[in-house]
């Protein structure tokens, strides 16, 4: 309880460099959240169609998924230097292949025989994709933007060690100065965005698949 009251004290006494750091951290991390989207969904959906470069592309970016959050940002650093942009390039890496393996099982698991009767009345491929399999797909895609999310939100944290800001200054200002309760500054609200974010998105996804259920 002590260590709790001492962070409220210091979240007190700094409220504009906290609500700075918290604005820093969003940013952050919905831009990364949405490059990936805007290069994942396309490429999950060529892909789909595509299943001879399906497996080497998902391989290669699922690749990416084993290599710490930490070594991505410190490999961007002798190309881009410290700051947002290697931030935002590290993060975006780590948010790419939920997004672009749920988008491509999504589509790869909507029904054929669905597919095939929509070409039946006529459609175009154009239309098929937009108005059938894409709602098909959704929930699969939700589901890989939901972890992205949770992934990028928790990761950003790690942006203060490369001068990015974000409410990982209070972590890394709390560790050097060896006082947890600066520390629960930063990550407690890590901890309960990253939270919003599972249950926001967990929701959305659960409320689409209730039509099909």
């Amino acid at each position: 309880m002590q260590l709790l009251l001492g962070a409220y004290a210091y979240f007190l006494d700094r409220q504009s460099a906290f609500w700075r750091a918290a604005g820093q951290h969003l940013t952050l991390s919905l831009a990364a959240l949405a490059i990936s989207m805007l290069i994942g969904v396309p490429l999950g959906i060529w892909i789909a169609r595509r299943a001879r470069v399906a497996q080497l592309v998902i391989n290669l970016f699922g690749a990416l998924r084993l290599v710490p959050s930490l070594a991505v940002l410190f490999l961007a650093l002798p190309y881009f230097g410290t700051g947002f942009r290697p931030a935002l390039l590290a993060l975006s890496i780590l948010a790419f292949p939920p997004v672009l393996i749920n988008t491509y099982a999504g589509l790869r698991g909507v029904d054929r025989a669905v597919v095939e009767a929509a070409y039946g009345m006529g459609m175009q491929p154009l239309q098929v994709l937009r108005q059938v399999e894409l709602p098909l797909a959704l929930p699969a895609i939700l589901a890989g933007i939901r972890v992205a999310a949770v992934e990028v939100i928790a990761s950003a944290t790690l942006a203060a060690f490369i001068a990015a800001g974000g409410l990982g200054q209070f972590v890394y200002t709390g560790y050097t100065l060896n006082r947890p309760e600066v520390m629960l500054v930063g990550a407690v609200p890590v901890a309960l965005l990253a939270l919003a974010a599972e249950v926001l998105l967990g929701g959305a996804q659960r409320a689409l698949r209730l039509p099909g259920a």
